[in-house]
């Protein structure tokens, strides 16, 4: 079926919508992060009133009601928006193009350490003008009133940048399209995070999801948590209801109190997600989590000082076990993948085929796209300065188990945020010392750590894959996706580059999210600033418990094989270090007891009957999110928190 133009209309105008939305929320009001999960907040309590409102219009005047492909095409673009405007890439790359000049001063001696080896076209500042140019201290502190924002100084960085970028998307289309059949119809994935959409793209197909009384009993419940909250910050005679909890509150003697991070986020939406997910998943998630902290307490009752993971909250052996399973898991992947790969080769190579059809592109398109995306993200990467070697280890594994192994904790695990627990250098770093790797590669992958390998939520793999699923779901043709990806994803780079730019040099980057501005654009900085200034130890521990890790994890593959009734799940044990499960583990833990208790005592209807409550606490919270951040933009009142930080 042809795409309406309609449907494309609408999408734009979304798009711009989400855009605003997700970047006001997450950067001026600083407490409602409603764009980075991989199914944002903002995206599905926007299609749940177009869904209302579409269900009203089509009992007045049915024709002038949207169809399930439009609304399928308006979603899809609506997360393609979302995941730009946040953490998937705005929010990384302005921040971090000029961090380095307005922080830099005499103590930290970055002028010194890193402005030489900076290529002029990568930032929009002189790197030969010494710190704090007037460029950058007007992005941080706003300008003045006579004052005009810099758009020309900053065309040059951010188109070279686009280059790059676009290079990366590319190639997370070409790995979407490559990996789709053999998800999709060899695994049978079920793809959790394109359910909730097609339940409210659907409601115009006969579906009874807003008649059913169950579901609105569990709407309203976190409206009305959350407007209790709201109204607290208001009128602070009100009481409010606590949805997160410091653990080591209740853990005050060691060796308990010398555990990781560890707290507990009470969210209905998670618990209502999680419970849509298998049983044997729920389990292990929260099971390696527990389990995570049991080692730390055993390591510290055995004398060992705790030391932490270079990225992830917990103590460095446990996150890098997690780094092992990691990459076990991405042998694993292409193993079983073999038949299918072998034959999306032969139709690479073929250039014309049968297995390739209804595909969003032919696989020779895929194959030989991905190799030239990759081809320019070295040649981009070599270019900014840093080595060959380096640039193609850094995005092998960024791209080929990084990106992957969150594709497949969305795909397979439905977990609604994807973070990871290393980056590629911590690997490097820990075999070689990382002062010999020199200035220049050191300075380079200050900028390809601060986007891409770190803070991996918002990953648009993800969205590419999740939106061919929900335009299966209603019958679009796969082949009309490239271009409703194609217009998302060049709209949201515009709308949201122009915001991201406006935003802080009206309001001063020093006011607005502090993670963004004053953190996250410069944690790499920071961290390879002793390796400029001499020599940096290795740590071949690190590397010891990696391969710990990769071992636990192929026996637990092993076991599910052998044994069919075995309950632990490798893809729990490679995730129990990541931010994800740090935030969710309680609600995995209330969602895993409230399914095993309505399927123990009730049986599969008992479940059935439960379902629609679930989902009621899902679009109650992303709702009462979007209701609470237009009303701070409006009123510039103080939002409540929410529980997924």
């Amino acid at each position: 079926m042809k795409l309406s133009a309609r449907g494309i209309i609408l999408g734009l105008v979304a798009v711009a919508v989400v855009v605003f939305i997700v970047t006001w929320a997450e950067l001026v009001t600083g407490q409602i992060m409603i764009g980075f999960l991989q199914l944002p907040p903002v995206v599905l309590a926007l299609l749940f009133v177009l869904a209302l409102v579409n269900r009203a219009v089509a009992r007045w005047a049915n024709r002038w009601a949207l169809s399930a492909h439009d609304l399928a095409v308006i979603h899809i673009m609506m997360v393609v928006a979302a995941m730009i405007s946040s953490r998937g890439l705005m929010e990384k790359l302005i921040p971090t193009l000029v961090g380095q000049n307005y922080f830099a001063d005499e103590t930290n001696k970055w002028a010194q350490l890193y402005f030489p080896f900076i290529k002029k076209w990568l930032v929009p500042w002189d790197p030969a003008g010494g710190e704090k140019q007037w460029l950058a201290v007007r992005f941080f502190e706003g300008l003045r009133s006579w004052e005009s924002l810099p758009w020309v100084q900053w065309l040059v960085p951010m188109l070279a940048w686009s280059i790059n970028i676009l290079a990366v998307f590319f190639a997370y289309l070409c790995i979407a399209t490559i990996l789709r059949k053999q998800w999709v119809e060899n695994e049978k994935l079920s793809f959790p995070l394109a359910q909730l959409p097609l339940e409210l793209i659907r409601t115009g197909e006969g579906s009874s999801f807003f008649r059913n009384r169950v579901f609105w009993i569990g709407f309203v419940l976190p409206l009305a948590i959350f407007a209790v909250n709201g109204l607290h910050n208001m009128f602070p005679t009100i009481p409010s209801l606590r949805l997160q909890f410091n653990m080591h509150e209740f853990l005050r003697e060691r060796p308990w109190s010398a555990v990781s991070f560890f707290m507990a986020f009470l969210s209905p939406a998670a618990v209502g997600f999680f419970y849509l997910l298998p049983t044997d998943l729920l389990f292990s998630l929260w099971f390696f989590f527990i389990l995570g902290k049991v080692q730390e307490v055993t390591f510290v009752q055995l004398g060992l000082e705790p030391e932490s993971a270079p990225h992830c909250g917990v103590h460095l052996p446990v996150g890098a076990q997690a780094t092992g399973a990691w990459f076990a898991l991405a042998v694993y992947l292409i193993l079983v993948s073999r038949p299918h790969l072998k034959r999306v080769w032969q139709a690479a190579r073929a250039g014309r085929g049968v297995y390739d059809q209804g595909e969003i592109m032919s696989y020779r398109a895929a194959v030989w796209g991905l190799a030239l995306s990759f081809l320019v993200i070295i040649a981009w990467t070599v270019t900014a300065g840093m080595s060959l070697w380096l640039a193609a280890f850094e995005f092998i594994v960024f791209l080929f188990v990084q990106a992957i192994i969150m594709a497949r904790s969305t795909s397979e695990g439905g977990l609604l945020m994807t973070e990871g627990t290393f980056t590629p250098i911590d690997l490097v770093g820990a075999g070689i010392a990382r002062n010999t790797l020199g200035g220049a590669n050191l300075t380079v992958l200050a900028f390809m750590d601060g986007m891409w390998t770190r803070d991996l939520r918002g990953l648009l793999l993800t969205g590419f894959l999740d939106g061919q699923r929900v335009a299966d779901g209603v019958g679009l043709v796969r082949r009309r996706l490239l271009l409703v990806f194609g217009l998302a994803v060049v709209a949201a780079m515009v709308f949201a580059g122009v915001l991201h730019l406006w935003l802080p040099y009206s309001k001063g980057g020093l006011n607005l999210y502090p993670y963004i501005y004053r953190s996250h654009n410069l944690q790499f900085v920071t961290e390879n600033q002793a390796a400029m200034q001499g020599p940096v130890p290795t740590k071949l521990v690190y590397l010891a418990w990696v391969g710990l890790g990769m071992a636990v994890t192929a026996f637990l593959g092993w076991m599910r094989v052998r044994f069919y009734w075995f309950p632990l799940h490798p893809l729990g044990y490679a995730l129990q270090s990541t931010w994800t499960i740090l935030v969710f583990w309680c609600p995995i833990f209330l969602a895993g007891l409230c399914k095993a208790g309505t399927s123990r005592y009730g049986g599969m209807r008992a479940y059935q009957r439960a379902r629609p409550f679930f989902l009621g606490l899902v679009f109650g919270e992303f709702l009462a999110a979007v209701f609470w951040t237009l009303v701070a933009t409006v009123s510039d009142a103080p939002a409540p928190a929410f529980p997924w930080p």
